[in-house]
């Protein structure tokens, strides 16, 4: 037990060389298309919409395709199902996404000036819980949008669950549901705090492999 509190003391004090901070502020501008760029995108098919019906999900806002007009379509469409309407009031997570991504920014930061493995592990244990919990929020926020429908809707449809990845048949509709360019932009921010870890903690090592063959 001792030796793995040394040895993680150890590994927490490696310094970060100039390529691992480099990665560090690269994590952080990857950080940017959450704020421009949708986290989710679903398309609605149906006979009467060979188009299709599109909602894209930022992380602050709600977005119709055609202008918006989908979105009212959509509530139109659920309201007929017992569907609560989509509304970017009864988002939670617009309030606390950008918030929390900014704050992460700022850790980001601090860890590329300190240089120390203790920032950096700090910052990929906050982001991990950061990414886990949004998921599981965005699941749950699906989860009850198909399942608490009233009942006494014109059109009497069973419990359902929106797709989180993939496709599904609700009804006569086809609904796909993909992550989009910010989320694909956040993913690729955990695997370069993944190579910046790993980068740092090479060259530690390639350091004491040298000092020891000088010695």
């Amino acid at each position: 037990m001792r030796s793995w509190i040394e040895k993680s003391q150890r590994f927490l004090e490696i310094p970060l060389g100039v390529g691992s901070r480099a990665l560090v502020l690269a994590a952080l501008v990857l950080l940017l298309p959450c704020y421009l760029f949708p986290l989710y995108d679903m398309t609605m098919f149906a006979p009467q919409y060979p188009d299709g019906l599109r909602l894209h999900i930022y992380s602050y806002r709600l977005e119709g395709g055609n202008r918006g007009q989908d979105v009212k379509e959509i509530n139109v469409l659920n309201h007929y199902i017992g569907m609560k309407d989509l509304s970017a009031a009864d988002f939670t997570e617009f309030h606390w996404i950008p918030f929390v991504v900014g704050a992460l920014a700022l850790l980001l930061l601090r860890s590329a000036a300190l240089g120390t493995m203790t920032s950096l592990v700090d910052i990929v244990v906050l982001y991990a819980y950061f990414s886990l919990f949004s998921l599981w929020s965005f699941a749950h926020k699906l989860y009850v949008y198909g399942h608490n429908l009233a009942p006494t809707a014109a059109v009497k449809v069973p419990p359902f669950t929106p797709p989180l990845v993939g496709s599904k048949q609700l009804a006569n509709f086809e609904v796909y549901s993909f992550p989009g360019p910010a989320s694909y932009a956040l993913a690729a921010v955990a695997l370069v705090l993944a190579g910046s870890v790993l980068l740092a903690w090479r060259e530690s090592r390639i350091q004491v492999r040298d000092s020891r063959a000088a010695a």
